[in-house]
């Protein structure tokens, strides 16, 4: 008995210290690392009577279990973190059941696991937006989608397939036209082409789809819903952009919350008829007065990408120099490769 409770005590303690420097190093959360600490610290005062027992059971040698691997890979933080949290608990339940059989009165294995509980909660969200403005931070290329000139579902997945491929870092689904049904459907096999490549999938303006398929966020024009009223229906973890065409709209835009911004239409375009260009003045005052992540957007292409860059760019959204090109990988390249001159 002392076996079990020993090799759970010492898992219980690792996934612990695990889970404290990822609050301590990555989130730089000072309640959290001190909740986790003193956890660990209670944690080993539960046994400190009976540790020299603990300590002579142990058997690593004849362990049969040392040999087994986990079939797991973790991946990314987000696994490191949920296994180090289940690993805790599952432990901390084993401490409860086998301390009660060894004639051992101790309520803090349970009191601890519940805790937990509510620990574990908190910090995804943490990590949840950790790990947004990281990922919005280090992407530069991003597809604004445009279906006009593709006969089926196929053919139009097959060049976002391809832009990803390339390396486009960020796609929005953008149908203006099309039925909720078939945008659902859409939205549904764009979002898996996304999580291929690890890109951020992105629907536009529909709040009501980008909840239902679970989307990493949506993009918002300047008639559409407030910010605050998007983050009420999918929450503070999603990602919210927004088109601004003046300094005034950025300024709202980041005053409101918003994670992100595009900025245009630099040039002329026909995906926004009627619509005047902003021209490069508005993206050099973006590069001196905005602080979150910001795209330029409108008319580019690789004809004009270094004047947007030389203007303060570094990170541009593109429609149909991608999306209509006959290869959207070697364009999205290209346009990756200029981006990190």
């Amino acid at each position: 008995m002392n076996r079990i409770l020993d090799v759970n005590l010492n898992r219980a303690n690792e996934a612990l210290r695990v889970i404290e420097e990822i609050a301590r190093f990555y989130l730089d959360n000072k309640d959290l690392s001190k909740e986790l600490k003193y956890a660990r610290h209670e944690l080993n005062k539960s046994l400190s009577s009976s540790y020299e027992d603990l300590l002579k059971s142990r058997d690593t040698e004849n362990d049969i279990g040392t040999d087994i691997s986990n079939p797991t890979n973790k991946i990314s933080l987000i696994n490191v973190y949920q296994a180090n949290f289940k690993r805790l608990q599952q432990a901390l339940r084993a401490l409860a059941e086998f301390s009660s059989l060894n004639n051992i009165s101790n309520n803090s294995f349970e009191e601890l696991r519940y805790r937990s509980y509510t620990m574990e909660k908190e910090m995804f969200k943490e990590l949840q937006k950790k790990i947004k403005t990281e990922r919005l931070q280090k992407a530069k290329l991003y597809l604004v989608t445009d279906r006009q000139k593709y006969a089926t579902h196929n053919e139009f997945l097959d060049k976002i397939a391809s832009a990803l491929e390339g390396g486009v870092n960020i796609v929005q689904l953008r149908e203006k036209t099309a039925q909720a049904n078939e945008i659902l459907e859409l939205a549904k096999k764009v979002k898996e082409l996304c999580a291929l490549y690890d890109a951020i999938f992105i629907i536009n303006d529909r709040v009501d789809i980008a909840r239902i398929v679970k989307a990493d966020g949506v993009h918002l024009g300047q008639s559409d819903i407030d910010i605050h009223s998007a983050r009420k229906i999918l929450g503070n973890e999603i990602i919210i952009g927004i088109s601004t065409h003046c300094p005034e709209h950025a300024k709202t835009a980041e005053e409101t919350g918003a994670d992100y911004i595009g900025v245009g239409p630099v040039f002329e375009t026909p995906t926004k008829p009627g619509r005047k260009s902003v021209g490069l003045e508005y993206v050099e005052w973006t590069s001196k007065n905005v602080s979150i992540p910001w795209f330029a957007i409108g008319g580019i292409n690789l004809d004009n990408i270094k004047e947007v860059i030389n203007a303060g760019a570094k990170r541009i959204a593109v429609v149909r120099a991608i999306i209509n090109a006959d290869s959207p990988a070697s364009i999205a390249v290209e346009m990756k490769n200029t981006l990190s001159k």
